[in-house]
């Protein structure tokens, strides 16, 4: 066997300088052959040659993208290529190598005869895999090809998502997921594992898989930790049913749905202090260096700010992944500073979405400086076309929008006020959870950032009364309902309590021509009765938990009352239109 030495040199990429010599080192030594690379990246060399590895070496194999000093291999059979095809055609490079220092070619071409694993010693499996670095340029990819490479070798089919710098490439669909018996994450990132749920998890770095594949995948076999599948409860279905839904979301919705997803959180969280706040009155937050104005400066004064910009840049991170980030980040702020607003952060989301997804597909560079595409020209092109387009095009357009669509919800009659509740009420039992009843909880929180407090009141109290009336239809009406149904109703009062529609979810998907306008009735009375309480609620979620705060909701008794009337109404209804189960005509036995 032969031992090589040799130079990986690239002047404008330090991923492209790394990945020859990992190819070359790799497939050498899976061959038997002793071999060092020098890496010259742009800033700086690694493993350097040293005197003793020239004295010992048989050939020198340089693969430049530049001129460096010969001059140390002078004594040696030296063969030279490029960074690129030392990355791409490795095996053949070698061979060259070899036959030019009069060395017998050894290195195989059919990957099919690299085998590590006996395909007669374990059978043949599926196997799906994340790789992703910090970086997401390199190691991602050349873990992702070896973990390919040995496993096709050893006989198993696998599946590889990249989670790379320009964003996941050959995604994992629920299909690949479910006929897996194996689940590799090789990664030195945080990798969302929700999805693999009740799957066989094995955990390496991508050093690990770049190094040796064929030992990643044979201790996926036997170390694999089975991460648990939540027991069945009335939690647990409205929790399947979420899923099933989400599923089925696509195009700018689902985009939408994801942005509104991260904000949700930042909202809460700015929301529930603000109204923390208020404790100490409506107007100690005033009083400079007190709790009160602590409290809002968190609250209203960093977290709501960051509302916009989260909707916007998770819109774009949707539609582009990761490219989307920066320039949807970046735009929802313009938004906030343009007196956009909520409405602006969604043009600016969806424009740096696509803008980002079509230079992504659309630029074309030479393999030399393909990895300053993700963290220079990307973001740099994107956040230019999205910044000066919501400077010179949208900002204004939409700011006045957004000033007229405010002004004429706060001066808005007592009449009108009740039909805005009604509709909104009705939107939020539609769908408990989907598109419908999400358009309504994003525009009530939109308003909540211009101290338009009403809508919010209406859509929390309306969303909270499907799962609470089903609770007490439950109760109250034992023989409607099944023994899982009854036990269910306890997750849903639950729910209800907590501002989370979806526990009307199982309900509405198992007699949806019953439930559902059932509930649509019950929230629509709900949200016309809060708009006609003239309720206000400055907390965007907590359920019956903010109530407790003082000054949260104005007049609380009344919105309290809304929420009642509206739980009676639907459990009313329910029982009405649902026949006792013993009453359920049962087909005649054979005789």
């Amino acid at each position: 066997m032969a031992t090589f030495i040799g130079v990986s040199a690239s002047p404008d990429s330090a991923a492209h300088t790394h990945m020859a010599a990992e190819a070359l080192r790799k497939v050498a030594a899976d061959h038997g052959h002793t071999v060092k690379i020098e890496c010259q990246g742009p800033n700086e060399t690694s493993a350097p040659l040293e005197d003793k590895d020239l004295a010992s070496a048989d050939l020198v194999i340089l693969a430049l993208d530049k001129e460096i000093d010969q001059s140390r291999f002078s004594d040696l059979a030296v063969y030279e290529v490029t960074t690129s095809r030392a990355i791409t055609d490795t095996a053949k490079v070698l061979n060259e190598a070899l036959l030019a220092a009069g060395l017998p070619a050894t290195i195989r071409y059919d990957q099919q005869k690299e085998e590590t694993v006996s395909t007669s010693e374990t059978s043949k499996k599926r196997i799906v895999a994340v790789t992703s670095c910090p970086t997401g340029i390199a190691h991602t990819f050349m873990a992702a090809d070896a973990l390919k490479k040995k496993g096709a070798a050893a006989g198993h089919d696998i599946k590889v998502e990249t989670q790379g710098s320009v964003g996941a490439k050959d995604q994992l669909s629920a299909e690949d997921i479910a006929a897996a018996d194996v689940v590799i994450i090789s990664a030195d990132t945080h990798v969302d594992e929700s999805r693999f749920a009740g799957k066989p998890i094995y955990r390496t770095t991508v050093g690990a898989a770049v190094k040796d594949a064929a030992g990643v995948i044979q201790s996926a076999f036997t170390d694999a930790e089975t991460t648990a599948t939540p027991q069945n409860s009335g939690m647990q279905s409205v929790a399947e049913a979420k899923a099933a839904m989400q599923a089925k979301r696509s195009g700018p919705y689902k985009h939408l749905l994801t942005g509104v997803s991260y904000m949700l959180p930042v909202v809460v969280a700015g929301g529930l202090l603000i109204a923390l706040s208020f404790i100490f009155g409506i107007e100690a937050f005033k009083e400079e260096g007190t709790l009160a104005a602590a409290l809002m400066t968190i609250g209203g004064g960093s977290a709501f700010k960051l509302m916009v910009p989260v909707l916007a840049g998770f819109i774009a991170f949707s539609i582009a992944d990761r490219p989307g980030l920066t320039p949807g980040l970046i735009g929802g702020l313009m938004a906030v500073d343009l007196g956009a607003g909520f409405l602006g952060g969604i043009v600016a989301g969806f424009l740096a979405g696509y803008v980002a997804l079509w230079l992504r597909d659309n630029i074309k560079l030479p393999s030399t400086l393909e990895g300053l595409k993700p963290v220079l020209i990307l973001p740099l092109l994107s956040t230019l076309v999205v910044g000066l387009t919501m400077i010179y095009v949208v900002g204004e357009p939409v700011r006045f929008i957004n000033e007229s669509l405010t002004a004429m919800l706060q001066g808005m009659g007592q009449t009108n006020a009740v039909l805005l509740g009604l509709v909104l009420g009705a939107m939020m039992a539609f769908d408990m959870g989907g598109p419908v009843n999400k358009a309504a909880y994003a525009f009530s929180v939109g308003l909540l950032s211009s101290s338009t407090f009403a809508p919010m009141a209406a859509v929390m109290a309306a969303g909270m009364t499907p799962p609470l009336g089903l609770a007490l239809a439950t109760f109250v009406a034992k023989n409607r309902f099944d023994q899982d149904e009854r036990e269910a109703g306890k997750a849903a009062a639950v729910l209800g309590l907590s501002f989370i529609t979806e526990g009307a979810i199982p309900y509405a998907a198992k007699d949806p021509l019953r439930v559902i306008p059932s509930i649509m009735v019950g929230s629509a009375l709900t949200g016309a009765l809060s708009m006609f309480f003239a309720s206000g609620l400055r907390a965007p979620h907590g359920g019956v938990f903010v109530l407790a705060i003082p000054n949260a909701v104005s007049n609380l008794p009344m919105y309290i009352l809304s929420i009642l009337i509206g739980t009676v109404v639907t459990a009313a209804i329910l029982i009405a239109v649902k026949r006792p189960i013993s009453d359920t005509p049962v087909a005649a036995p054979a005789e």
